[in-house]
């Protein structure tokens, strides 16, 4: 583990319930974007596109456009002139909020540096750069098959999705889907719920098949040039236990004076706690750690080329068979944790991620 690239770290959520429901953990980008809308600047950061094929890096300056960019999404994200109207926002005076991974911080800021050592050249400083941890970015042409099957397997158009809604809490994750009718546009015909357990793509994401080459060797996690980086605080309820409540609980950890400052602009509307960095990092391992390429992962792709889904899915991206034994006390599990965030009781567990999609038919 490498500390030397943090001031500080901490177990943060908003408290302001519904933006923090609707963010992937616990809210903080929001209040950190809206403190920049606040001052007149623009955001950057990823989004859906309208047909749900790929996602982009958009630029906002109102609310609107910032919830296009709330919750994660599990592929890489398209860049296109985004560092060149970066570079003219901050020439103008504008605060600029630019979130990405930190691959495509670095970019932006060697490309703000016009190629020069970015450590020794001074930052801009109205811009606030907040990275995620990362464990490595999907292929975008794998989700562009994935689409193509979903959408023959439900005879509906894709309109929306959601790769970590909290239908059931943050700690029960799923994907969800949104389809529509084909003849009449304004009528949702079925939102669909799935489990990481199930879910063909996050299971080939979670093996590692599907990662960009240089994810399996990050630079980034050796140079980190983010002002604070976010990801979601797993093992919140062995490390700080008075802050989880199953509803998103975010790890923010600070690497520069200007992040510092920038986080104290919104601690009024947090409740946050400080911890050490070995247990913020305890159980994301990303912060620090390349993934393992699999042996497999040269012959995915090349299947991924010229197989059928269903075979291909069927080959790499079957749920693993669970025990009887095993089946049975999850059931048990996770009809405790229910019943307990009913009650009241703080209960968390470890990581499930889910899709949730929208189709129109």
């Amino acid at each position: 583990m490498n500390d030397k690239q943090v001031l500080s770290v901490y177990a943060a959520y908003s408290l302001k319930e519904q933006e923090r429901l609707n963010s992937s953990s616990g809210g903080i980008f929001s209040l950190l974007a809206k403190e920049v809308l606040s001052d007149g600047g623009a955001i950057y950061g990823v989004a859906m596109s309208e047909d749900c094929r790929r996602s982009e890096f958009i630029r906002t300056i109102d609310e609107e456009g910032l919830e296009k960019l709330r919750t994660s999404k599990y592929m890489q994200a398209y860049i296109g002139d985004t560092f060149k109207r970066v570079k003219e926002d901050l020439e103008k005076g504008l605060t600029v909020l630019f979130s990405g991974t930190g691959c495509q911080i670095n970019g932006l800021v060697n490309f703000l540096s016009a190629g020069k050592n970015a450590i020794a050249v001074k930052r801009y400083p109205n811009l606030y750069c907040v990275d995620v941890i990362c464990h490595g970015a999907p292929s975008p042409a794998l989700w562009r098959k994935y689409v193509e099957y979903i959408e023959q397997q439900n005879g509906a158009k894709l309109v929306g999705i959601n790769f970590r809604c909290k239908k059931n809490s943050w700690t029960d994750l799923g994907r969800t889907e949104s389809h529509k009718d084909e003849n009449d546009n304004s009528r949702i015909q079925k939102e669909i719920y799935i489990s990481k357990d199930k879910d063909p793509y996050m299971l080939m994401f979670l093996r590692d098949y599907c990662l960009r080459p240089s994810c399996y060797a990050c630079k980034a996690k050796e140079q980190k040039l983010s002002d604070i980086t976010l990801a979601d605080f797993w093992g919140i309820q062995k490390i700080a236990p008075e802050m989880s409540d199953g509803k998103g609980t975010s790890l923010v950890l600070v690497r520069s004076e200007k992040g510092k400052r920038f986080l104290t602009r919104i601690t009024g509307d947090l409740k946050i706690k400080e911890v050490n960095y070995t247990d913020g990092v305890a159980y994301n391992s990303a912060e620090y750690q390349s993934a393992l390429r699999p042996v497999q992962r040269d012959i995915f792709f090349e299947h991924m080329n010229v197989l059928p889904f269903e075979k291909f899915r069927k080959k790499y991206g079957m749920p693993t068979p669970v025990p009887l034994k095993g089946k049975i006390k999850y059931s048990i599990k996770k009809a405790l944790i229910k019943a307990k965030i009913i009650g009241g009781t703080i209960v968390t567990h470890p990581i499930d991620y889910c899709l949730h999609f929208k189709l129109k038919m």
